[in-house]
């Protein structure tokens, strides 16, 4: 049986803390602390852990996207390192028309939203046209880790990757990656 005011003071905390609440096993109250003090811990907790960013279209740079990735995509990193493990990410991607990214997996879950064009996804080993869901601006998906999936562009197409860093890309066929193919 929970005790009213451990429960009160764990709902607050959470609320304030954004942090998961563990339920507790009945234990007598707490010595009443002084509302300063109990005001005081709780405003600490409440601190924001990181800044808040803003980018801007101006404040965007784009680039190259890595040789991970076919040529002809750009990519600007908006927030985060998608390079480390364990820190989120977000970055943008701009793919020209016809753009293909052959079938591969990704070591981390990764989440796309359409910002333009037209986003074409499906999952399996092989590419397969008629397997493609055509994606519009707005729309959103989630390829969980390890999830054998391909992707292409309609259009000239941009579109919002986030996720939890590695963002790295492994191919099924081995001769698909561009980082193995020589130039003569």
């Amino acid at each position: 049986m929970l005790n009213v005011r451990t429960l009160g003071t764990v709902t607050a905390a959470a609320a304030l803390a954004a942090a998961t609440v563990v339920a507790q096993t009945a234990k007598p109250a707490p010595k009443a602390e002084a509302p300063k003090a109990d005001a005081a811990k709780h405003a600490a907790a409440a601190k924001p852990a990181a800044k808040h960013v803003m980018v801007t279209t101006n404040d965007m740079k784009w680039g190259p996207a890595p040789d991970a990735l076919p040529t002809g995509a750009q990519m600007a990193v908006l927030d985060g390192d998608p390079s480390k493990a364990g820190v989120p990410f977000v970055i943008r991607a701009k793919l020209p028309d016809g753009y293909k990214v052959m079938p591969h997996w990704h070591p981390t879950d990764e989440s796309v939203t359409v910002l333009s064009g037209t986003f074409t996804v499906a999952t399996g080993d092989t590419w397969n046209d008629s397997a493609m869901t055509s994606l519009k601006a707005g729309e959103f998906t989630k390829m969980p880790k390890m999830m054998h999936h391909y992707a292409g562009a309609k259009g000239e197409t941009v579109i919002q990757i986030h996720g939890m860093g590695p963002f790295a890309i492994t191919y099924i066929n081995p001769k698909d990656d561009p980082r193995k193919k020589t130039t003569h």
